[in-house]
């Protein structure tokens, strides 16, 4: 028995995320839990599909909607990510429909996200309210004079000054005078890593332009350089609010695209709105499943998968397979005869069906939204 997951790629101002729907409990735990390995290997975009990280939709646990799960490229799992919620809240809205003004109450490791989806197609984020305590962040930075965890890091001979904010993961803000002429790749690698961030953390470089337009570049905690990170938005704008460096309400310009950022008196929570589309649906071939090599139990069913059953007269490359599969998990295997049978399998029509019907219901959304046909 061969399998295949269904997936969708969403971005968010060039963040670009796996997205699988698994809210009606059918997801494998191999999925659920999967190994950092197989996030890994589907994250690169060499050898995988590609993305910045990889988002699980899955049931409630508490009082939400349903859960957001999410996992860094490389492989490690995220408290709460600000793009990767937007992607998340266009995959519900393209799958269920589009319902302007509907609230989602997202359960995430960071609390209850709420975000809106608005009828210019922007998604506006109550992010919540900023941590501003060191132990919550957490950093071994203490609180300076404007009310948040401030000091000097040092890499090597060079001392930065830097201020922390937590949105429910760590970040560390760092301004500068000029994004381009930072070593930005040595100090973000090791401003992630170092010892005042025992979490490790996101890391931003801010230029000031004016009180109510901010500039970042973001070296995200188990992803590197991205075009941008919506939670490193709110935190930048926070840490600019309580430096005296900005208003309350300001374009956050990142190398993906602009977010508006709000934090309300300065006080509650930070709002975040910003664009998400869909980039393609597909299915992952067996070999990129996870745990491809394993029989799973019957009723352990994978999203939006058919089994690709074999006919009685199976040749004998087709028993090896089963074997390979089934009783003997150390036959050898043609990779290229797996991928092969797959792709020949009547079967396989009725997975990317429905795949391209969904691409195709997100595009006239977004043509028809933009008053093209």
């Amino acid at each position: 028995m061969l399998v295949m997951l269904q997936f969708s790629k969403y971005q968010g101002l060039g963040n670009d995320f796996l997205l699988i729907d698994g809210r009606e409990g059918q997801l494998t735990k191999q999925v659920i839990n999967p190994d950092p390995a197989w996030v890994r290997k589907i994250c690169d975009r060499h050898f995988g599909v590609g993305a910045d990280g990889l988002i699980l939709a899955l049931p409630p646990r508490a009082d939400g909607d349903l859960r957001m799960q999410i996992f860094n490229a490389d492989g490690s799992q995220a408290e709460m990510c600000g793009n990767g919620i937007r992607c998340l809240t266009r995959f519900l809205a393209d799958i269920d429909g589009d319902l302007f003004a509907q609230r989602w109450n997202i359960e995430t490791l960071a609390g209850i996200i709420c975000p809106i989806l608005q009828e210019d197609g922007q998604i506006c984020v109550d992010m919540g309210s900023p941590f501003l305590d060191p132990e919550s962040i957490p950093t071994t930075l203490t609180i300076g004079a404007a009310g948040l965890p401030q000091g000097e890091c040092h890499l090597g001979g060079t001392s930065l000054n830097v201020a922390a904010v937590g949105m429910g993961n760590p970040h560390v803000i760092v301004p500068v005078e000029d994004l381009e002429s930072i070593p930005f790749e040595n100090w973000g690698q090791s401003l992630e890593k170092h010892q005042a961030f025992p979490a490790k953390t996101n890391v931003h470089f801010l230029k000031i332009h004016s009180p109510n337009q901010l500039e970042i570049r973001v070296w995200e905690r188990g992803s590197g350089p991205t075009l941008a990170c919506g939670t490193g938005a709110c935190a930048s704008l926070v840490a600019a609010c309580l430096l005296g460096l900005s208003d309350d309400n300001a374009e956050v310009l990142l190398p993906g695209g602009v977010l508006r950022i709000s934090w309300p008196g300065r006080r509650g929570s930070v709002f975040m709105t910003g664009p998400a589309e869909p980039v393609f649906d597909g299915v992952l071939t067996p070999l990129l499943t996870p745990s491809h090599n394993e029989v799973l139990p019957q009723d352990d069913q994978i999203a939006l998968v058919e089994d690709i059953e074999y006919s009685a007269n199976i040749n004998s490359s087709r028993m090896n397979r089963d074997s390979y599969l089934g009783k003997d998990k150390k036959t050898e295997i043609n990779s290229l005869d797996m991928v092969n049978d797959c792709l020949n399998s009547p079967l396989l029509e009725s997975v990317i069906t429905p795949a391209g019907d969904s691409f195709g219901y997100q595009t006239g959304i977004v043509l028809g939204r933009d008053g093209q046909i």
